[in-house]
Parts: structure tokens; C-alpha cells; sequence
């Protein structure tokens, strides 16, 4: 754990395995790294809107398990991107196959069981 975590920020270590990579790929796997940060952005906005503008929700504390959750979500996108980032750049660097990774299907997952449950909050809300 702690030597993938020491990849994140060490650059040169990064760097010094493989063979310097067609830049295109680096840069492409940089804009998906940025594009999964403003995903996590997103989700720790909609974690503070939640928060902060939900009117209080027919079940006891919902608003505020579900602002936590995407807080909790929007945090967990961010690390898991600086890790795919790092994991993918040395397998283009090696010249290995690319990290599958779950994540996503997860993350959808998890979106929709969230919006899912919201649906029924307001139409509890509504028919209440």
C-alpha cells in the first residue's frame, strides 16, 4: 500500500521504468485521470448541495446519509484516480497490457442505486 502510494507523487520513479512512451498515450491517459477528478468534483459538490440546500427528507437523517455518501463517493473516485493514473502509466511505460479495473461498472452501480433511492424519497415525500 504504502509503495503505491509513494508512485502517486515520485515522478521520477514513474519515469525511470520502460522506455519513454508515444506522448499521445501520456497525455491521453492524463485527460482520463483529469476527467475521473471532475467526476469526484462533482460528486463532493452534490455532497455539499445535499447538505446544504435539501429540504429534510421523510426519512430520519437521509439528507444527511446521503450527502455524506457522496462526499465518501467523491473522495473515493479521487484516490482511485491518481491510482489508475500511475498503474496505467507504467503499463504503457512496460509496454504491458493496461490495469482492468471494475471501478466503473461500480461506480454506476452505486449512482443508481442512489438515484433510485431518491425516487423514492420524493415520492414518499409527495405522497406524504
Amino acid at each position: 500500500m504504502r509503495e503505491s502510494i509513494r508512485h502517486w507523487f515520485d515522478q521520477r520513479d514513474v519515469r525511470s521504468v520502460g522506455t519513454p512512451p508515444d506522448y499521445r498515450f501520456s497525455l491521453a491517459n492524463e485527460r482520463t485521470f483529469l476527467a475521473w477528478l471532475r467526476t469526484g468534483l462533482a460528486l463532493v459538490a452534490g455532497g455539499l448541495a445535499a447538505a446544504q440546500f435539501l429540504p429534510p427528507l421523510p426519512l430520519a437523517h437521509l439528507r444527511e446519509a446521503l450527502a455524506v455518501g457522496l462526499l465518501l463517493l467523491g473522495a473515493t473516485v479521487s484516490i482511485r484516480a491518481v491510482d489508475h493514473w500511475a498503474r496505467t502509466e507504467r503499463a504503457i511505460r512496460l509496454g504491458e497490457e493496461l490495469p482492468a479495473s471494475r471501478f466503473p461498472a461500480v461506480l454506476a452501480l452505486i449512482v443508481a442505486v442512489g438515484a433510485l433511492l431518491l425516487v423514492g424519497a420524493v415520492l414518499l415525500r409527495g405522497a406524504g
